[in-house]
């Protein structure tokens, strides 16, 4: 096996593994063995008073006498309370956070996860169509941001390797990519 494709594979396995250690944020973190994650069961459910955590994109801030009113666009979230953004928007939920949150910070277009205690409902508007929006009390929440990395396919090094200090300026061709979009 050649020292270029060794060190392909190390790198490969080792971005892997970090990958697969992403892990809960902190002001998401919750003990409570009967946490709500989904929308729909959110929706459906009795319980008045159920914990939930949910993730999805800022749709609205408000900033009311003392709390912010935060309308979220629900997308399904994974384990590590990120929001998926290749899935279908699932419907919309308020969150009030206790005092003043800067609608700077909380931008229309953002991704949040939150964690709360249901609120039961309240009856709203999105544009000119009544909506009525389950509502949960903000305990804790996370802004996600979305990265984009070019992965740069390079077919000419596996033809005509280089160990030189100065391989990538002295190769020629083509080469292809792809752009890959993290929520971090």
């Amino acid at each position: 096996m050649s020292f270029r494709l060794l060190q392909t594979l190390l790198v490969f396995s080792t971005a892997l593994t970090l990958s697969a250690c992403s892990s809960l944020p902190e002001s998401l973190k919750s003990d409570n063995p009967q946490l709500i994650t989904d929308y729909s069961v959110w929706q459906s459910s009795e319980d008045a008073q159920s914990e939930v955590r949910l993730g999805g994109l800022i749709a609205k801030v408000t900033n009311l006498k003392d709390k912010t009113r935060i309308e979220v666009v629900n997308l399904p979230i994974n384990s590590a309370g990120k929001p998926d953004i290749n899935q279908e928007a699932q419907g919309r939920f308020v969150g009030y956070v206790s005092g003043f949150a800067d609608p700077v910070t909380l931008s229309e277009g953002r991704l949040i996860s939150l964690i709360g205690d249901s609120q039961g409902r309240e009856q709203g508007k999105v544009g000119e169509y009544n909506y009525e929006f389950p509502v949960m009390k903000v305990k804790g929440y996370h802004l996600w941001r979305i990265e984009e990395r070019v992965i740069i396919h390079d077919f000419d090094s596996y033809l005509y390797p280089c160990h030189g200090l100065y391989c990538r300026e002295n190769r020629y061709g083509t080469r292809q990519g792809q752009v890959i979009q993290e929520v971090k």
